[in-house]
């Protein structure tokens, strides 16, 4: 795996794990009483982004190390995927 595979392999758990967070512990305006001009009452009153970021990076990033580490060692190859063989004999090089 390629530095640009193994960045886009982690972008992708951590957006995962952002829309994962994104909605714990929300509280809209309504519920907190205090409706701000020209928002929808459901809106989050204090959506705690820099908290949720924090910990959607935590997350992916003790989710993308065993990925990358059995990628990295070849203990799972593109032979292994391919149950249907589409891919030839197995030999790629």
């Amino acid at each position: 795996m390629s530095f640009v595979s193994a960045l886009v392999l982690f972008a992708v758990i951590w957006f995962l794990c952002l829309f994962v967070v994104l909605p714990m512990r929300v509280q809209s305006q309504e519920e907190a009483g205090k409706v701000s001009p020209g928002t929808p009452a459901s809106a989050p009153s204090n959506p705690l982004l820099k908290r949720k970021i924090k910990w959607a990076t935590i997350a992916a990033v003790l989710i993308w190390l065993p990925i990358a580490a059995v990628i990295w060692s070849g203990i799972v190859s593109v032979s292994d995927i391919d149950l249907f063989n589409r891919w030839g004999d197995g030999q790629y090089g």
